[in-house]
């Protein structure tokens, strides 16, 4: 698994990293029942903080994704249920959709978009 990180970005870093690890995870780079590296070892390999790894994984295991064991680390283990993630979906396309409909964005095109998304996690090769 490879985390590409932009420390020049206005996003946070653990958030960065908590949506690298779910690409992981969509892409099958990383398995159901992997083990993520530990806090400390994923901090230096990155170069950041060893709380906004720890930050990352409370994130990933609150949005059902992960689960941390004290013996074991972190390791993947997608916990979801479907009507909560359809809701929580139909929540966000909804400014989403909202925002492009705002920016001239016809049903068409984001359904092209849509469409180029799940193609790219299904064959995993970069989008254009």
């Amino acid at each position: 698994m490879i985390l590409k990180i932009d420390f020049n970005s206005e996003e946070a870093i653990y958030i960065q990293l908590r949506n690298q690890i779910v690409i992981g995870i969509a892409t099958s780079q990383i398995e159901e029942g992997q083990s993520l590296p530990s806090v400390r070892q994923l901090a230096d390999n990155i170069g950041i903080n060893m709380h906004t790894v720890n930050k990352a994984y409370s994130v990933l295991k609150q949005d059902g994704f992960v689960k941390l064991d004290r013996r074991k680390g972190a390791y993947v283990a997608v916990d979801y249920d479907k009507c909560l993630a359809q809701n929580e979906l139909f929540q966000t396309l909804q400014i989403v959709l909202a925002e492009a409909i705002c920016k001239n964005i016809t049903r068409d095109e984001v359904h092209g978009i849509v469409d180029q998304i799940y193609d790219f996690y299904e064959k995993k090769d970069p989008p254009c």
